[in-house]
């Protein structure tokens, strides 16, 4: 059997994702948000604006992912970029399975839960560990990004499942998952679950409640929501990850209690 949860000594040389912090949590989920978002504007145009957005999105990424991958330190706005990026090519996979495909929400969920299993097996068949904190490398950190991409398809798609199959309501859906998301914090903090199944745990459902506060912010109010809208929405959770983002780069709080790493 498997063990995920596996640590592995603290590496000597830099490690290049940031400090998992509550700073950090917050970035990933309104940059879920941003990307559902994008990818549910274009979806209403699915010939024309759905095209463009992929051939836009694949420009992107082949840009930033190669320089974040070459980087040999953390950057903040290299790292969150790609963060955004990979959440947008997240969510496309799932709408795409969803809206285009027309496959079951739970078969999707199923199938997203399959390949993010096999690709943290490989990684750990690989490298002996799936821990985020040995980011040293160009291949750990290639499996990384491969994880969170699939991460990022699977909170969408399991939140869509949560909100369309049981049915809570948006403001209840947000509820719900945030208390799935304290019961992750309660069992490594207090329980002391391994941080590295909590880590891979909590990144699933940041995604699917950074979703369900983007559909209960911009739902009309008649259907349940806030009814900003999703321009609105995405707009200023784009500006917010903007400015946290760049107080990060300023301040360098990213390296709060891990400046053994330079």
């Amino acid at each position: 059997m498997i063990d995920f949860a596996t640590e592995i000594p603290a590496p000597a040389r830099p490690v290049k994702v940031p400090d998992v912090t509550m700073l950090f949590w917050l970035i990933k989920m309104m940059s879920t948000t941003v990307g559902k978002s994008a990818a549910d504007l274009l979806n209403a145009d699915p010939r024309s604006g759905l095209t463009g957005y992929c051939m836009v999105l694949g420009i992107l990424l082949m840009a930033i992912l190669p320089a974040q991958v070459r980087s040999r330190q953390f950057t903040p706005w290299l790292y969150w970029c790609c963060m955004l990026l990979v959440g947008m090519a997240g969510a496309l996979l799932s709408d795409s399975l969803i809206d285009q495909l027309s496959v079951p929400l739970t078969y999707a969920t199923g199938l997203f839960c399959v390949m993010l299993w096999i690709t943290l097996a490989v990684w750990h068949a690989e490298e002996s560990s799936v821990s985020f904190r040995s980011i040293v490398t160009r291949k750990r950190e290639l499996f990384y990004w491969l994880a969170i991409l699939f991460t990022f398809a699977l909170g969408t798609i399991a939140g869509d499942w949560v909100a369309e199959n049981l049915h809570p309501g948006y403001a209840f859906t947000v509820l719900l998952l945030g208390v799935a998301l304290g019961l992750v914090a309660v069992g490594h903090y207090l329980l002391e679950f391994s941080a590295t199944s909590c880590f891979w745990a909590a990144c699933v459902l940041t995604c699917s409640f950074g979703n369900a506060c983007s559909d209960w912010l911009a739902q009309p109010v008649h259907d349940g929501g806030l009814g900003l809208g999703k321009l609105v929405t995405s707009g200023l959770f784009l500006l917010t990850t903007i400015g946290l983002v760049g107080y990060l780069s300023a301040t360098r709080k990213h390296l709060t209690g891990s400046q053994w790493l330079e």
